[in-house]
């Protein structure tokens, strides 16, 4: 079952997420062994595969790297929710396929560590300690088929074959 890391603070930003002397790389797996370093150095340790990021207003601030959203994803986080994310950061996750959700209700809903279920498609994340549900607005479709293709160069790929 995936857990969520709570980090309330605001404006955690992109050397928080990946320091930028890790930035000699482009590869999501080693970036991953990095991630959230600066913030949180045990996170990769605790980390494991679909677990959920939740965090304060303006998440991703700073420097325009996609390299914070391949770090994050590369540590297995399925998903991140904030109440607001920095404009640059949330367009690179959506060119990424990568889900981010903005949300304030979930701040108040989940403690770090909670387990948690989410079904993005009905926009629902629920913690399974309390049961409460947060609903969220889901991703407009055009980032869901960016999703879906594996991020905007296959999703721009696919299009460009089926008008060929």
């Amino acid at each position: 079952m995936p857990k969520v890391f709570v980090y309330q603070r605001e404006h955690i930003n992109t050397d928080e997420i990946i320091p930028a002397r890790y930035l000699t790389s482009d590869v999501e797996a080693e970036l991953a062994q990095h991630a959230m370093e600066d913030l949180d150095g045990s996170f990769v340790e605790r980390a494991a595969s679909d677990d959920i990021l939740i965090c304060g207003e303006d998440f991703g601030c700073g420097s325009s790297r996609e390299h914070a959203v391949w770090a994050i994803r590369g540590a297995g986080v399925q998903a991140v929710f904030a109440p607001s994310f920095a404009r640059i950061f949330y367009r690179n996750a959506i060119n990424n396929g990568y889900p981010v959700f903005e949300n304030r209700e979930v701040l108040e809903a989940f403690e770090d560590g909670d387990e948690a279920a989410l079904d993005i498609e009905a926009g629902t994340l629920t913690n399974v300690r309390t049961g409460r549900v947060v609903h969220f607005a889901p991703l407009p479709d055009f980032a869901l088929d960016i999703a879906r293709a594996g991020g905007l160069l296959e999703y721009l790929k696919a299009k460009e074959v089926q008008h060929a």
